[in-house]
């Protein structure tokens, strides 16, 4: 199948209807709301079923020369964009952003005030819209990514947050821009940014060369919230101050896009794009969600022969004009077509984008930036549909596994599934059978990359068959991976199985079948099982009879009486888990074979319980004997 470009140009079309919406609008006059308000550092309002929360832009963050640029590591709240590497996995720098900004929103964050009001919208609202201009993008961005850990953490499906900043600085490394991809928020996030605003493009300088100018910065940061009350800018700010801000940043962005086309990925920048950049101009706006374009474009905008040094610090101000006419500008611009508009589709929109940039319509570079925002390869859809002509092709693998299980389960020496495999000889049937849990293992492995890359439709994980399917490969092929963990003695180096050695794809893989969608009458059908699970339900079943088998030998071995106590309360407790999960059934009859590691530890539990319980006559069975 040949590799297929997107159809069209799209960055102008969602721009488009982003303008025709009135959330643009209303944020910028929440975001006003909250600029003239100096001593409060959030507004909000409730418009229907919208909530909205704007920060002020004259927030107290730090650029003295110890905070200014530098980057923090998010703590518990954000948990979930926190990625772990898997084990032969580039190591990847943790996810991290500007400690000023980061300390503001906490201190917001801990305010009961805050709290408060986010639990009213958040009852009284299916969306969330969350906003700040200037020094308040990032306290909003960050807001955001909260909330939205939150929601994923509680399993709140029925809010949607969508965050949009006027004028915002970046806030976070490259590998917050990758945690985002991998939720699948970049959707969440429009950050609007006027043609030659020097904000948003401040930290792709390096700090050494921010810092002689950062008490400036700071105090135009509060002059800008307070507008129409100072004179001439360069009354405020010298003229020389503004030259050289504007001097290193725009070199520092030329800097950057040549040193990423020439490969060199990685400290090119401490800080990075991430959601959709909404790029507004005099003429109308594009939208573009692909980073290195984002770059290109900030860079393309500030060196084009109209900006100045005065025009970028000037520009920050005026995001209320951009909003005001923006929707009037994309309707006028509709009403005529230039003599040499076009005729490719294609062609008709990167002219349309290029106009409402602002840029020349003929301009090679900025043709190429767009031409790089637009989707290459297959789309989504193709992906899907490909995908699953490749899952059809390893049911074969699949298919081998589960007759392997059917002989073990047949075998007259007793072991089960798991206890075969785990004691493994060297034969062809094993070799075979363990390639083939690899193979699938690797099919898994890249459908996660890919959905975590954006490569798949929005709603993959949510679609019944990839549910299924991914469960049905979980309770088939984890047990494998439990006695293969065992087989090779890992549990000494790493730890115990469901702590330390469970591979991510199965987390995930938990997530996706706990919330898919299950029918009122689906529940009510649900029966008591008549007979043994083909498949044990509890995929880690094996991993904690390996745990207990591990207490029951400690218990032996152990002479301080509390110890003995704590392992004899943790392995009573598996033996009534183990013994339910039995009794309704839900163990596949492997886990019932006469020499498999359950049965095996259930005959020593019963030979320790008798040995120990003279000892511990106040205990029975875990419980307290009046």
């Amino acid at each position: 199948m040949e590799m297929e470009a997107s159809p069209f140009e799209s960055t102008e079309m969602l721009a488009t209807f982003l303008a025709s919406t009135p959330l643009l609008s209303n944020s910028w006059k929440l975001c006003d709301s909250a600029n003239s308000l100096l001593n409060h550092s959030f507004v909000s309002e409730q418009s229907g079923a919208i909530g909205y929360v704007a920060f002020s832009g004259a927030q107290p963050v730090s650029l003295s020369p110890t905070d200014a640029g530098n980057l923090e590591v998010l703590n518990s709240v954000f948990s979930c964009l926190q990625h772990e590497n898997e084990e032969g996995e580039e190591t990847e720098e943790p996810v991290m952003v500007h400690g000023g900004f980061l300390r503001v929103f906490l201190s917001i964050y801990d305010d009961p005030s805050f709290q408060y009001q986010i639990s009213g919208i958040l009852e009284k609202s299916k969306s969330i819209v969350i906003t700040g201009h200037s020094a308040g993008g990032p306290i909003a961005s960050l807001c955001a990514l909260w909330l939205l850990c939150y929601l994923e953490t509680e399993s709140i499906t029925n809010v949607s947050v969508l965050c949009i900043t006027f004028g915002s600085t970046l806030v976070g490394n490259e590998s917050l821009s990758r945690a985002i991809l991998r939720q699948r928020w970049t959707g969440n996030f429009c950050h609007v940014v006027s043609k030659h605003d020097i904000v948003p493009r401040l930290l792709f300088a390096p700090l050494p060369l921010l810092i002689p100018h950062l008490h400036s910065l700071l105090q135009f940061w509060q002059l800008s919230m307070t507008s129409p009350h100072f004179g001439p800018l360069s009354a405020n700010l010298p003229y020389q101050t503004i030259s050289d801000i504007f001097t290193n940043v725009a070199a520092s962005l030329q800097q950057l896009i040549q040193t990423r086309a020439e490969g060199v990925t990685k400290m090119t920048c401490a800080f990075w794009p991430f959601g959709n950049y909404f790029f507004c101009s005099q003429d109308g706006a594009i939208c573009i969600d692909n980073a290195i374009s984002v770059v290109k474009m900030m860079h393309l905008l500030l060196s084009t022969t109209t900006t100045t040094p005065i025009s970028s610090i000037e520009d920050h101000l005026k995001y209320g004009d951009y909003v005001s006419r923006i929707s009037f500008q994309f309707l006028n611009k509709r009403s005529f077509l230039p003599d040499d508009f076009p005729e490719s589709s294609y062609e008709a929109g990167v002219s349309l984008a290029l106009h409402s940039s602002g840029l020349g319509s003929q301009d090679p570079v900025a043709q190429d930036c767009l031409k790089l925002a637009r989707r290459m390869g297959r789309t989504p859809s193709l992906n899907c549909a490909n995908l699953a002509i490749r899952l059809s092709k390893i049911t074969p693998y699949r298919a081998e596994i589960e007759w392997y299980k059917a002989c073990c389960d047949k075998s007259d020496d007793g072991l089960g599934y798991y206890d075969s495999f785990k004691q493994r000889g060297g034969s062809k049937r094993d070799y075979k059978v363990n390639m083939n849990r690899h193979k699938l293992n690797q099919f898994w492995d890249n459908v996660i990359k890919m959905l975590e890359n954006n490569e798949l439709p929005l709603d993959f994980e949510r679609r019944a068959k990839w549910i299924n399917a991914s469960q049905f490969y979980k309770l088939l092929v984890e047990p494998l991976d439990i006695a293969e963990y065992y087989r090779t003695g890992m549990q000494v180096v790493k730890g115990h199985y469901v702590k330390h050695g469970r591979e991510r794809r199965y987390k995930i893989f938990d997530r996706w079948w706990n919330d898919r969608t299950v029918k009122e009458e689906d529940k009510k059908k649900k029966k008591r099982r008549s007979k043994f699970a083909s498949l044990t339900q509890d995929t880690c079943f094996w991993a904690k009879v390996e745990e207990a088998r591990e207490w029951l030998d400690n218990l032996r071995s152990e002479i301080d009486p509390r110890n003995q106590n704590n392992l004899w309360d943790n392995i009573n407790v598996f033996e009534r888990y183990a013994r339910e999960l039995v009794e309704r059934k839900e163990v596949s009859k492997d886990v019932l074979a006469k020499n498999s590691s359950y049965c095996m530890w259930v005959k020593d539990y019963q030979v320790v319980k008798a040995q120990v319980r003279p000892q511990f006559p106040t205990f029975m069975d875990g419980e307290v004997v009046p």
